[in-house]
């Protein structure tokens, strides 16, 4: 069978993926196709780094194929989606260990959170994520997921290598060393709860209609074992506020999703400035400069 992925989902796939896996798709897919007896059933759909294809299974009921590299971040994935078993979170029908396909049940990809926050406003949508992360939180992390201490420890010592080597800014630099000993002091006591990592408006679907699902379900997670105030950042960052009130409206988002989640307010923020970090170590890393300016708003939202 010969499947095409179109110019533009290739081009959006090779900026993470690179050409060679981009180019191996086809045939990829072609062969889980004819393994799982499933049919194209629409264009193919992608994420960041994954192809995802609209099907239908040999029974007839509809389905998505996913197919993304396997690597630290997507390798949790079919472990995270069987301990949820659909409890918040999209349902996982199959998955090749081989390859790391997946085959998920089939949601609206045309209705996702993000769509809703112009008609209903953000605190209406701040609250179902916070919803969301208290069912997917609830479960402890399955083993050999990976682990917030150990990542924690490793991101302080890449951002005090990356101090010492790229002299940043004078405020992103005391900032980074701030961050840098918040994670080191909260590093020893990550947590252990499933968290989903990346749960931001647009990674939330609603289900099919009639399928008594919902009414949304959280996708495409990268997951690890750790503390759930690590999980609020993507709420907070995307959408990200502009203006002479941001900070107040970040403040906000943060003092809604802490009390929703009933999450402790001081680990929370501590957490969040771990990802601030993150995100911040990232970015000069890459050599992105706006992002860094985002964060450094975020954390003085935050009190830092």
């Amino acid at each position: 069978m010969t499947v095409r992925v179109p110019a533009r989902v290739a081009a959006a796939l090779t900026r993470f993926c690179g050409p060679d896996w981009v180019a191996d798709l086809p045939r990829r897919a072609a062969e889980r196709l004819d393994a799982w007896g499933l049919a194209p059933a629409g264009d193919p759909l992608h994420g960041a780094v994954s192809l995802v294809l609209p099907v239908t299974t040999a029974d007839g009921r509809p389905a998505m194929l996913k197919i993304q590299p396997v690597d630290a971040e997507t390798r949790g994935e079919p472990d995270a989606l069987r301990a949820w078993d659909g409890d918040g979170c999209v349902r996982l029908l199959d998955h090749d260990p081989g390859s790391g396909d997946l085959l998920l049940e089939a949601l609206d990809p045309g209705r996702d959170l993000d769509s809703t926050i112009d008609a209903h406003g953000i605190d209406r949508a701040l609250e179902t994520i916070a919803g969301l992360l208290t069912t997917l939180n609830a479960r402890p992390g399955p083993p050999g997921l990976r682990r917030l201490g150990p990542m924690t420890e490793r991101l302080v010592a890449r951002a005090r290598r990356l101090r010492a080597a790229a002299d940043p800014p004078g405020d992103l630099d005391a900032a980074l060393d701030r961050w840098a000993g918040v994670a080191a002091a909260v590093a020893p006591e990550a947590g252990d709860r499933l968290l989903h990592w990346d749960l931001h408006y647009q990674n939330v679907l609603a289900p099919l209609p009639g399928t008594g699902r919902g009414p949304w379900l959280a996708i495409d997670p990268k997951p690890l074992a750790g503390d759930p105030g690590y999980e609020l950042l993507p709420a907070l960052w995307n959408r990200f506020p502009s203006g002479p009130g941001a900070e107040r409206l970040l403040r906000r988002r943060f003092d809604l999703l802490t009390e929703a989640t009933g999450a402790d307010r001081e680990r929370a923020r501590a957490w969040t400035l771990v990802r601030v970090l993150e995100n911040t170590v990232w970015s000069l890393e890459e050599g992105d400069t706006a992002r860094p300016a985002q964060m450094l708003a975020l954390a003085r939202a935050l009190g830092s």
